[in-house]
């Protein structure tokens, strides 16, 4: 038998109905989603005071020596500091000449290695007198492991010249 026509065929028009029928009755699905609340905050943001070429100087010299500059001292790294144009080479030649003083007060690199977490922390209570994010900890904790070169003077350099050290 031959079908001539589509309506030859009343079981195919039935499932056909039957799918329409099918696919009308049922509402659309609605997904939500919903997503928590993140603190993407950095730790240290709430800093919003410069600090002055004199509390710079004299506060990376107290945090390494443990003890104040005298005036004369703090007047000639003063005048040393206003005499160039560029702060940051100044900066940069200041911190190095107090890392390399032996009356710094900067930990071994056998000191640093054995109890790196507390040296992160302490670190960065000395410097930022914050307690540092998981992250920073991971991420200092992983750079002094598989650094073989990493040392504390080369940390402390970081620390004290970086932008959040500048600010209280």
């Amino acid at each position: 038998m031959v079908m001539n026509s589509f309506y030859d065929c009343p079981q195919l028009i039935g499932f056909i109905l039957l799918l329409m029928l099918m696919s009308c009755n049922e509402p659309d699905k609605i997904y939500q989603y919903e997503v928590d609340n993140v603190d993407v905050t950095q730790p240290g943001i709430d800093k919003d005071n410069i600090k002055s070429e004199l509390e710079f100087i004299s506060l990376a010299y107290s945090d390494l020596f443990g003890t104040t500059l005298t005036n004369d001292q703090l007047l000639s790294l003063v005048v040393a500091y206003n005499s160039l144009g560029d702060k940051g080479l100044i900066a940069d030649i200041i911190v190095r000449n107090f890392l390399n003083n032996p009356g710094a007060d900067v930990p071994s690199v056998q000191e640093m290695e054995a109890d790196i977490p507390g040296f992160i922390k302490d670190t960065y209570q000395r410097f930022y007198v914050r307690e540092p994010s998981e992250y920073e900890l991971w991420y200092l904790q992983d750079l002094i492991v598989n650094d073989e070169d990493m040392t504390p003077e080369i940390l402390y350099y970081a620390f004290l010249t970086s932008d959040e050290y500048r600010f209280f």
